[in-house]
């Protein structure tokens, strides 16, 4: 009997008995596969030891089979056991992850998958309590389903370098819904990375916080509000009390700085203006700066090519706030690149009539957060006006004042524009404003009829409103209203009182005059910069001839007879200009012992010379009362 052969025998038997446990184990049909291999080998083998014997080494190669196949059977043990591990972590992932999405479905924050590009890949039901869009709608879509446009590029571009970084981001988002209402979202925003780290999608998570953050902005900005907006309204209170003491602009600056300086939580205050012969910023009155931090403040500003606080102030009329100050700006923005703090930046402006910008600056960077811009603009208007009624004032009672010549070209003025388009020639007898702020003309026109300056306002967008008040065969006298271009309306902004101003269609000459203490140099420069062809001819200081009361009594008594005086002091006294009349012009006339008829000569031939002194006396000439708007804006 062989060794080997008794050897291999039992081994498969071994191999059989072990299948069989296996296959009761785990009731993998594999196993049923090896016993029957196997159980037919020992059989086989069995059948040889019985008939032969056996051959000795001929049943090696038997034994070697034999015990790759036991091997076999170890192995796919093995191999069933580790598969029957994954299949159970599986099942068990599997249960987790219904868990996890069950819990999903049924949260109350809306959720949702973005692949790398934002675009949504799955959203939970709550999606549509929060944004209004049901999941179905915004899958396929980006979170920009819903935006409200409340928030600039930086703070999206924030937003997303953060995420794509593989950071968290956490925030709240003002979020528009499908309804069109607005509403405030606390967000959750989270990178979902795969084994090497890449970004592979993101997980958003939003909440509807509309109510609270609605009652928290509430109060904070009651608060805030409340705090600066009495300190703020306690200095304008002041400024506005000084301003009504001002005699001057240059007295106006000093008001107006001196107010801020003093008050919480403004440092300083100071006037600038914008030079238009050279284009640059220059420094007028100011308070709480030393001599050389306004010249490195003022240089600064004209380094910044035109993006500075003060030059946005400039350019849009409108109050410029900006915040937090420090190493990233300049001593344009603040009072050295070192500090922290605020600068405003305050416009004014009264009738288009521009006198630079009020410069504020506190260390307090949170100082302005509540400020109310609108109430700024509101005082920078009231201190323009302060400074427009105060150099009117004073061109209307000074003794001396500086007289301006403006070479004009047609094309910068409405009025010039009409002469040149008709060809003919304007000379402008007096102006005064309408009661709605509109710049009125009475002009002479020679060399056209009324009937072509009626055509050419209808055609025109700057002159409206024409009335004939005489019209003649060689000359016509007009009343026209001018828009705010107009040079002779820029300088009644400014305080000036226009004298004379004739065109012929291709020149024009204009005169004004302000008071000797006016700032001859911002008159000028307001002229210049919005009348490119406007050119300064002449400047000189000269003393006014001023008509008194008496001597303007004289001249009516000389002017008139003596029975268009007496018609004149029986209408007065007589009551005839009252309403009703106290007396009739039948009784006027017996008192005067001549028919009515003759007594209406008369009165109207007096007004006439009474109107003639009082209107037309002063044009081109030196006495009497200021003609042009300085006389007509009250």
């Amino acid at each position: 009997m062989s060794l080997l052969l008794v050897a291999s025998i039992l081994l498969r038997l071994a191999g059989t008995g072990y299948s069989i446990l296996l296959l009761h184990r785990s009731g993998d049909r594999r196993f049923a596969f090896f016993t029957a291999m196997l159980g037919l080998m020992a059989s086989r083998q069995l059948w040889t030891l019985q008939t032969t014997g056996g051959a000795g080494l001929a049943e090696l190669p038997g034994l070697l089979v034999s015990v790759f196949a036991v091997a076999a059977v170890y192995y796919l043990g093995q191999y069933v056991a580790e598969e029957t591990r994954i299949k159970d972590e599986l099942t068990a992932a599997n249960d987790r992850l219904r868990r996890f999405r069950k819990a999903v479905e049924h949260a109350g924050h809306a959720i949702f998958v973005t692949d790398p590009d934002g675009r949504i890949e799955y959203a939970n039901p709550a999606t549509e309590s929060v944004t209004g869009y049901a999941p179905s709608e915004v899958v396929g879509e980006t979170p920009n389903l819903w935006s409200s446009g409340q928030h600039d590029d930086v703070f999206y571009d924030d937003l997303w370098g953060t995420i794509v970084d593989g950071d968290v981001w956490d925030g709240e988002i003002v979020n528009r819904r499908k309804d069109g209402d607005l509403c405030w979202a606390d967000v959750t925003i989270a990178p979902i990375a795969d084994e090497t780290d890449d970004v592979e999608g993101f997980v958003a998570v939003e909440t509807d916080v509309t109510d609270r953050k609605e009652r928290e902005l509430r109060i904070r900005d009651q608060h805030d509000r409340l705090e600066l907006l009495n300190t703020t309204n306690e200095v304008i209170r002041d400024v506005n009390r000084e301003l009504l003491r001002a005699e001057s602009k240059a007295e106006v600056e000093t008001v107006a700085c001196e107010q801020f300086a003093s008050a919480a939580p403004y440092e300083s205050a100071w006037f600038a203006a914008r030079n238009a012969a050279t284009d640059t910023v220059r420094a007028n009155t100011s308070v709480g700066l030393d001599d050389d931090t306004l010249t490195a403040v003022v240089a600064a500003i004209n380094d910044g090519d035109r993006e500075t606080v003060v030059d946005r102030a400039l350019e849009t009329d409108t109050t410029q706030v900006v915040q937090s100050c420090g190493e990233s700006r300049g001593t344009c923005e603040c009072q050295s690149a070192a500090d922290p703090g605020a600068t405003v930046a305050i416009p004014l402006s009264y009738r288009d009539a521009r006198y630079g910008a009020l410069v504020l600056h506190t260390d307090d960077d949170n100082a302005t957060e509540a400020l109310d811009v609108e109430i700024l603009d509101e005082l920078g208007e009231t201190i323009a006006y302060a400074i427009t009624a105060a150099e009117s004032q004073r061109s209307l009672v000074t003794d001396r004042v500086t007289r301006l010549a403006f070479d004009l070209t047609p094309s910068d003025d409405p009025l010039l524009s009409l002469a040149a388009s008709l060809d003919s020639e304007l000379e402008l007898e007096r102006v005064t404003t309408g009661a709605d702020g509109d710049v009125l003309g009475f002009v002479t026109i020679r060399g056209a009829s009324s009937d072509d300056v009626r055509d050419y306002a209808g055609n025109a967008d700057d002159v409206a409103d024409v009335q004939v008040l005489r019209d003649g065969d060689d000359e016509s006298l007009v009343r026209l209203a001018v828009s705010g271009t107009s040079v002779v309306a820029t300088l009644a902004r400014y305080g000036a009182a226009v004298r004379s101003l004739v065109a012929d269609g291709s020149e024009s000459t204009l005169v004004a005059e302000v008071a000797e203490t006016a700032d001859v140099r911002s008159v000028v420069e307001a002229v210049s910069e919005t009348h490119s062809g406007a050119d300064l001819v002449g400047q000189r200081e000269r003393d006014r001839e001023l008509e008194t009361r008496g001597q303007f009594r004289s001249a009516i008594e000389d002017a008139a007879t003596d029975r268009q005086f007496e018609a004149l002091q029986l209408a007065h006294f007589g009551g005839f200009f009252e309403w009703p009349r106290e007396s009739s012009g039948d009784e006027l006339a017996d008192r005067m012992g001549v028919c009515q008829s003759t007594f209406l000569q008369h009165l109207r031939a007096g007004q006439r010379k009474v109107f003639e002194r009082f209107f037309d006396h002063d044009r081109g000439t030196d006495a009497g009362r200021p003609s042009g708007i300085a006389a007509g804006t009250d």
